[in-house]
């Protein structure tokens, strides 16, 4: 494994072979994805930090979707890739789907944990609200965030019976910076959805029964819209689904990538 900074992004890159650009959700890292690295054996896995979050944290000025798919575009180009699978988690997700609108010649293949198009209207003044909290309250803030998110967003089983993933969740949410993750979530509550009829590599939707964010209904409504997906519903699974079950998200990964590759 290498780590390099990319214009303050910080990118970790693991093993040879086709690239795979990976992108967490609101709150991650490239850490979002350890639990699931046995999937790419054989690929170059790309973890990027997304500006404002974990080591990226230190960028200036407002952050956004775009600016979040131009850092994966430099990202890419400064490791020399000229086509990539990616994969997103929550926030990510969106990032993954604006770059593959409008880069379809880039993008070979989509895995989308967790997805959405955009923050549903309803949700938008709590996602602030969460980003002004962090703001004024800093690490204090940081930690009643996570509590309160690990309790609305895993799933019954994954609180009962799964702490470690717990423990990662939480850490990762206490470790951001917290002006870093208000500007993220200025960020998630100003997105726009992209056009996914422009979409036209293959598409892997996967959500939890229990993800409150991305509930299965309306992950099949995005299949819908994309032409080439494909969509799997994990039981007893919430929002952090690679970190949740990661073993069934590394086989379903597994599985997409030995037919394309």
């Amino acid at each position: 494994m290498t780590t390099q900074f990319i214009e303050r992004v910080a990118v970790e890159v693991d093993g040879e072979g086709d690239a795979v650009l990976m992108i967490h959700g609101l709150g991650g890292s490239s850490n979002t994805w350890t639990p699931v690295m046995g999937a790419f054996l054989r690929m170059k896995a790309v973890r990027m930090d997304l500006p404002g979050s974990a080591r990226s944290h230190r960028v200036e000025g407002m952050l956004s979707i775009e600016r979040f798919v131009q850092a994966a575009l430099r990202v890419l180009g400064a490791l020399g890739a000229k086509r990539a699978h990616v994969v997103g988690h929550s926030l990510g997700t969106i990032v993954a789907q604006h770059l593959a609108a409008a880069e379809p010649a880039l993008v070979r293949s989509l895995a989308l944990f967790g997805p959405l198009p955009a923050p549903p209207d309803a949700a938008r003044g709590n996602i602030r609200a969460r980003g002004q909290k962090a703001r004024a309250e800093g690490i204090v803030g940081m930690q009643a965030i996570a509590d309160a998110l690990l309790q609305g967003s895993s799933s019954a089983q994954t609180r009962a019976k799964r702490p470690a993933a717990l423990a990662l969740v939480r850490e990762s949410l206490m470790r951001q910076d917290p002006e870093g993750y208000a500007r993220t979530c200025d960020a998630l509550a100003d997105a726009q959805a992209a056009d996914l009829t422009k979409i036209a590599c293959p598409a892997l939707l996967v959500t939890g029964d229990e993800d409150v964010v991305a509930p299965p209904q309306a992950v099949r409504l995005m299949g819908e819209k994309i032409t080439r997906s494909r969509v799997e519903v994990l039981r007893g699974c919430g929002h952090w689904t690679p970190v949740e079950m990661p073993e069934e998200c590394a086989a379903l990964l597994a599985q997409f990538y030995a037919q394309r590759m």
